[in-house]
């Protein structure tokens, strides 16, 4: 018990960090760049794309570090790039620091992310392991609540959004040493798979899963990059001032992702397939609300629920559902899956800014909406499988 507690609260603190303010900051204070530094909605989108692609360097960079390290020294590395690049935002004097320190940033939550799932299957037992992974999933949730809850507070007490930056970095400078000190026991190194194994992932068993990586990856790229600018463009919410507007979306955001505690008791009582087909009708319903009704109150704070809700139960289900379907190959399968999250996340947000720029911001929330549908779709039980299997392509 004493080792899972220690596994789950390293874990949790890490991707708060990681993907909370390293990986929504730039989304949540975009109104505020753009006062500052001038930034146009492609460049934005621009901005957030380079981000999600040092996120997949990243994720090449972790498989190699736990392959000859272990997991902890990717971990630590990904802590220490968030505190770098948090804290160059924090003092970026222009938009090309802002854009280093994105991608710093960024680039934290795929050096930190999948290690866990190899230090959880090294030092915990079978059962255990599905509940861990959801809480280390679910630490998201709490990272963007309080990152959004810090960007509401520069309403009521008035300092700048630098000192909200400079938070963020200390924050994950503690999270650095947290897991420094937390995984001791997970530093004998994995070893490199053999490349006869990438082969292995590439199953018909497996297409389901990839399919899911990378509309997630399009989808959220593009809501949590401009969602909440759309609200302050619009003229924000009733009683808060315009850039004050997106917090709300993230602390919504953040507070209803905490239920994604529960994702392995819904997957066990109604069935890998339906959970991911509610899942992505929501993120598609999400998605809309932010198009046409973003000066509601409810209907941002449902739409960013919703949101929420989608990203933490399927950042779960990505990293049980590729565990249980290459047991023997748990960072692997889960690198793989989130590569392939990583290039939906560079291909949605530089898309959808241009696609914005030339139809209009509802139009590209629209067509964002359509993807998330069409992938409920498709996803017919019978299509899907949740354990190993050797079929493979040729």
């Amino acid at each position: 018990m004493q080792t899972l507690t220690r596994i789950t609260s390293a874990g949790s603190a890490a991707t708060a960090v990681a993907f909370g303010p390293a990986r929504v900051g730039f989304g949540l204070f975009l109104p505020q760049f753009r006062e500052a530094f001038s930034i146009s909605t492609a460049t934005a989108g621009l901005i957030s794309s380079l981000g999600f692609a040092a996120f997949l360097l990243a994720l090449g960079a972790s498989y190699k570090l736990i392959a000859r390290a272990g997991p902890r020294v990717p971990i630590v590395c990904g802590m220490i790039a968030a505190t770098a690049g948090l804290a160059a935002v924090a003092a970026a004097p222009n938009a090309m620091v802002l854009a280093l320190g994105t991608c710093l940033a960024s680039a934290s939550a795929g050096f930190s992310w999948t290690p866990f799932n190899n230090a959880a299957q090294r030092v915990l037992y079978d059962r255990d392991r599905p509940g861990a992974l959801s809480v280390i999933s679910s630490g998201t949730a709490v990272g963007v609540l309080l990152a959004g809850l810090l960007s509401l507070s520069l309403v009521f007490f008035g300092y700048g959004w630098r000192a909200v930056w400079t938070v963020f970095a200390t924050g994950a400078a503690v999270a650095a040493l947290a897991n420094l000190l937390a995984l001791t026991d997970t530093v004998a190194p994995a070893g490199e798979a053999p490349a006869r194994k990438w082969g292995e992932l590439v199953a018909r068993s497996a297409i389901p899963l990839y399919l899911v990586a990378f509309s997630f990856g399009v989808t959220n790229g593009i809501y949590i990059t401009f969602a909440a600018d759309r609200v302050s463009e619009q003229g924000g919410l009733p009683g808060l001032p315009s850039q004050a507007s997106g917090a709300v979306v993230f602390a919504a955001y953040g507070a209803l992702g905490l239920l994604g505690l529960l994702t392995a008791r819904i997957k066990s009582a109604i069935g890998l397939s339906w959970l991911l087909r509610c899942l992505n009708v929501g993120a598609a319903l999400s998605i809309a609300i932010i198009a046409w009704a973003s000066t509601s109150w409810s209907a941002v704070i449902v739409s960013a629920g919703l949101q929420g809700l989608f990203v933490m139960m399927i950042s779960a289900v990505l990293s049980l559902w590729s565990e249980r379907l290459f047991p023997d190959l748990p960072s692997l399968s889960f690198t793989a899956a989130l590569l392939i999250t990583g290039a939906g996340n560079i291909a949605g947000p530089m898309v959808g800014g241009m696609a914005s720029t030339a139809f209009g911001p509802v139009t590209m929330f629209a067509g964002t909406a359509a993807i998330a549908l069409a992938t409920a779709v498709v996803l017919r039980p019978r299509a899907i499988r949740e354990r190993a299997s050797n079929e493979a392509y040729a």
